[in-house]
């Protein structure tokens, strides 16, 4: 193995170096290599210390710098959905106030329909009341009138039984009776009985001023000197074969313990000097009866039109035409009520969704900036120390 050799740098000669030399050489020269080296180091480690500061602070200036645009603008945009929130909720209770109203004028539409439809049934029960009233009132009239003719006709007969009758013989019963009859009682139908017919004497049907037929008066003259029970019962005999209501017997004797006029077994009795006053109590009475049924018929009638009309289709079509337009206005309201309670869904799924991506972006934020981003507490979970604040 050659040795190995140097050249001087100020001779340029060749100079054989010895292993020991070369070994001490190299030894020195690593030592100042290590230093330089472990000085270079330090500086290229200070520097990039200096320098990893320096692009560290830039860098932490610029996450600040971005941050805060970033934290500004999060902040209006909480303002901005908090204002959107306060917003929905007043809108929210403005729809809930609009809901009690719409409930409260339904209630009151049903009960404004409910008393339209008594006022129009007890109108119409009205009217008719009226209108039987009215008809009443006439036949009450017209009965008055009556009553005023006969309290005349009977002081008309006072006056001819003070004069006396000098007519009192045989036939002349009979004919005076139908004369007077037909004179006093224009409106009835005198019938006198002919001659050799089985039967009473005369027939007197009696008739209203209206021409409403009111029942039979059968009269029986007699002109002898005793009275007879056996004329009673002929004449009722004749009675029922005449079908009247009425029976009576015009008598120069009267029976004994009888003045005037009586009533013996369902017949009249009575003399010439009251016949009169006789007929016109038996008429009266029979036109009271009539009147009485005809009023009674006239109610049921009244009754029968009363109730055909609530049943008919007049009063359905009117009952109808107010339930019609109960059900209109009804679903009105309902078609409203209908609208509102959507317009209200779709505006609390609106704030629900606005929500959702604020807390979403809001825990974003956390994860990426940590415990700096400001709290918010509509955001954030109650803390156990806030539970037990809040339990205490």
């Amino acid at each position: 193995m050659a040795e190995q050799s140097i050249i001087c740098p100020h001779c340029n000669k060749k100079i054989l170096l010895s292993k020991a030399l070369t070994g001490q050489i190299e030894e020195k020269l690593r030592k100042s290599f290590d230093a330089e080296l472990r000085s270079r180091e330090k500086e290229i480690e200070k520097e990039f210390k200096e320098q990893l500061a320096a692009e560290r602070r830039q860098a932490e200036k610029r996450a600040k710098e971005s941050l805060a645009v970033e934290l500004a603008s999060l902040r209006q945009q909480v303002a901005e959905k908090d204002e959107a929130i306060e917003e929905a909720r007043k809108h929210e209770l403005d729809l809930r106030k609009q809901q009690r109203e719409l409930e409260k004028k339904e209630k009151m539409l049903e009960l404004e329909i409910a008393r339209k439809i008594d006022e129009e049934r007890r109108k119409v029960e009205e009217e008719v009341a009226t209108r039987i009233a009215e008809e009443n009132r006439a036949k009450d009239l017209e009965k008055e009138k009556q009553l005023s003719d006969l309290r005349k006709q009977i002081e008309d007969l006072k006056r001819k039984a003070e004069q006396g009758s000098q007519q009192t013989q045989g036939e002349a019963i009979e004919v005076e009776l139908e004369d007077l009859l037909r004179a006093n009682f224009p409106y009835d139908q005198i019938e006198p009985v002919g001659k050799g017919i089985k039967g009473a004497d005369i027939l007197q049907r009696v008739y209203t001023t209206t021409g409403q037929f009111c029942g039979t008066i059968i009269w029986e003259s007699k002109n002898t000197k005793t009275w007879s029970d056996g004329w009673l019962e002929k004449l009722r005999d004749d009675q029922r074969t005449a079908k009247a209501e009425v029976a009576a017997i015009v008598t120069i004797t009267l029976p004994k313990d009888v003045s005037h006029f009586a009533c013996i077994e369902g017949v009249w009795v009575t003399d010439f000097s009251t016949v009169l006053g006789v007929a016109s109590a038996l008429r009266a009475n029979l036109s009271q009866v009539a009147i009485t049924k005809l009023a009674v018929e006239g109610k049921s009638d009244k009754m029968e039109m009363l109730y055909n009309y609530l049943s008919g289709t007049e009063f359905k079509q009117r009952v109808e035409a107010i339930v019609e337009s109960f059900v209109s206005m009804k679903d009105d309201l309902e078609r409203e009520k209908r609208a509102m309670e959507s317009a209200w869904a779709k505006r609390d799924k609106q704030i629900y969704k606005v929500i959702h991506n604020v807390s979403g972006m809001y825990g974003d934020m956390q994860g990426i900036i940590g415990a700096s981003l400001p709290k918010i507490d509509y955001l954030e979970l109650p803390s156990p120390e806030d539970d037990s604040v809040e339990s205490e």
